[in-house]
């Protein structure tokens, strides 16, 4: 296929999905502000890979590294070897996400991996309203979740993957936990490297919060409502318009359609020079707190293995920059 019939066959599909996006919405009322903050576990929407987040998340459709443990689990099949990932998110409010994953290739068309997730704040005051300067007893806000992924090659063209995760979110003397899923498809078309896939991430039952709190009064409350997961429908599409021996451009267009807000857009690229130097970017259009993203990263050699190194910033309006920090280890597998 050649370079122009890449372009064009791009832009029919941009166009599509932009219009596909009206059509959603209006089978789909957006109600945007009536849907904010109804879902719970809030730390499941936070990107964990400098690489996704510095193409504006707009990833479901391009996962291809072991970031898809994240992303898309359908996604760990599209690369052959065995390796680790660390993410470090620098948070808001002195909080700190961190994040573990492994995955094993086997059976030449199947992978498993895990992953972990976690963020914590720093040890807080307890205060009252007669107390407004702390009791002298203090309280920690943190947030786990530990997955186990799946995903299988079916055709050279068809790929699925799912991942079974604990949840769990403690809040002083309170605590809410329970499992949770996500199920992912990955195809590609056979029209150039053009692809595109669908995923829903953090289905599951709704939650409610166990433990006591002591009111004023010497009272005490141990009933609380229950509240679902922020599940999430993605649809994403990506193609490389330029592929060549030295040069890469990766575009990706991504339909975002959470429980608890309004559906969203998201455009991200990334430019590769030689496989070894890389340049992201990203945008969303129609979320309130977050904007455009970008990022850099580099591919290298080491003694035992090969090692990606990422680096992304995001762009929070009026709470400011979020950094993140990611080095992924592969090692080539036993055939």
């Amino acid at each position: 296929m050649s370079l122009n019939t890449k372009k064009i066959l791009f832009a029919i599909v941009l166009t599509a999905l932009i219009n596909c996006n009206t059509s959603f919405a209006q089978l789909f009322p957006n109600l945007g502000g009536q849907r904010t903050g109804t879902a719970a576990l809030q730390f499941l929407k936070i990107g964990s890979s400098a690489r996704a987040t510095g193409m504006g998340e707009s990833f479901v459709a391009v996962s291809n590294d072991i970031s898809s443990l994240h992303w898309n689990p359908a996604g760990l099949v599209a690369f052959k070897e065995n390796g680790m990932t660390f993410s470090y998110t620098q948070w808001f409010v002195d909080t700190r996400l961190n994040n573990f994953g492994g995955v094993y290739h086997f059976g030449g068309s199947n992978a498993i991996g895990i992953n972990v997730t976690s963020l914590r704040t720093e040890d807080m005051k307890v205060t009252t309203e007669f107390q407004p300067e702390g009791t002298g007893d203090y309280f920690r806000y943190s947030d786990l979740s530990v997955g186990l992924s799946f995903a299988r090659q079916m055709t050279e063209q068809f790929s699925f993957g799912l991942t079974v995760k604990f949840v769990q979110e403690n809040l002083g003397a309170l605590k809410m936990q329970g499992v949770l899923g996500d199920l992912a498809t990955f195809y590609r078309t056979g029209l150039g490297t053009s692809r595109f896939a669908i995923m829903i991430s953090n289905f599951g039952g709704q939650i409610r919060p166990s433990g006591e709190v002591n009111l004023v009064g010497g009272r005490t409350a141990n009933s609380f409502q229950q509240f679902p997961p922020p599940t999430s429908f993605q649809f994403g599409f990506a193609i490389e318009p330029i592929l060549n021996a030295k040069n890469r451009l990766t575009t990706s267009i991504q339909l975002n359609s959470p429980n608890d807000n309004a559906e969203n857009l998201s455009f991200g690229a990334e430019y590769a020079f030689k496989e070894f130097l890389f340049f992201r970017g990203g945008y969303k259009l129609n979320v309130d707190a977050e904007n455009f993203s970008g990022g850099v990263g580099l591919k290298f050699p080491i003694s035992f293995a090969r090692a990606n190194l990422d680096y992304s910033i995001a762009n929070y309006k009026d709470l400011g920059l979020a950094q993140r920090f990611t080095i992924n280890i592969l090692f080539p597998s036993k055939k």
